[in-house]
């Protein structure tokens, strides 16, 4: 069983008085019981919009990233504290900008600002259990859905796509046009039965030596 997931609160923009809600569910296909994940959903305006960026924290604290997914908005800034007693070294070979923080140690911390929306899967070099994920998103309309997974957003009138993402499925969409009342959007399912964990390599592309997976350490 993973570990529980958590996401950083919803970044909020100043909303106009008529401002509208939207609420929905998300139904999850093949989740076992007890399984916790975060489900983010965010809502991207079809009509164009402003993108309201902010700062951010991923901390590295015995020997896992907290939280293990962090959603935000394109061209905020994340930084990396190292609470722990030990040396850490942030580092993703995702693209389309993979990016190394370097070997820091206790009580340090390195920043990096976001400018492209990607979604990026970030690791420790020295220690192959930390794992974390961190989603760049154009729009600031970004939310977690609960254990049930019910969400809510507040936005101004527009057309938006609304877009449900877990680790575990493939994403589900739907594209809502939005007055200014309260509406209830479609039901979106996230199929995770097919969902396997796979190990990762180091930044060099390697396996982690077996003395990586010792606890003192």
């Amino acid at each position: 069983m993973r570990k529980p997931v958590f996401l950083l609160a919803m970044v909020l923009l100043s909303l106009p008085a008529q401002a509208a809600s939207i609420s929905g569910r998300i139904r999850f296909i093949g989740r076992a019981p007890g399984v916790a994940a975060a489900t983010i959903v965010y809502a991207e305006a079809l009509d164009g919009g402003r993108t309201q960026t902010g700062q951010f924290k991923m901390t590295q604290k015995n020997k896992s990233f907290v939280p293990h997914v962090l959603a935000i908005p394109v061209g905020s800034t994340i930084a990396f504290p190292n609470d722990d007693s030990i040396f850490h070294n942030v580092f993703s070979l995702s693209r389309p900008n993979p990016f190394d923080l370097g070997l820091y140690r206790a009580g340090t911390s390195k920043d990096r600002t976001f400018a492209t929306p990607a979604t990026y899967r970030v690791f420790c070099n020295i220690h192959p259990q930390m794992s974390a994920i961190i989603l760049v998103l154009p729009t600031s309309y970004i939310t977690e859905a609960d254990a049930a997974g019910n969400y809510r957003f507040d936005m101004p009138p527009g057309r938006y796509r609304v877009i449900a993402w877990s680790e575990r499925a493939e994403p589900a969409s739907v594209e809502l046009a939005v007055a200014a009342s309260a509406i209830t959007a479609p039901d979106l399912s996230l199929d995770e039965s097919k969902f396997v964990e796979t190990p990762h390599k180091n930044k060099f592309g390697e396996d982690y030596p077996k003395s990586a997976y010792d606890p003192k350490k």
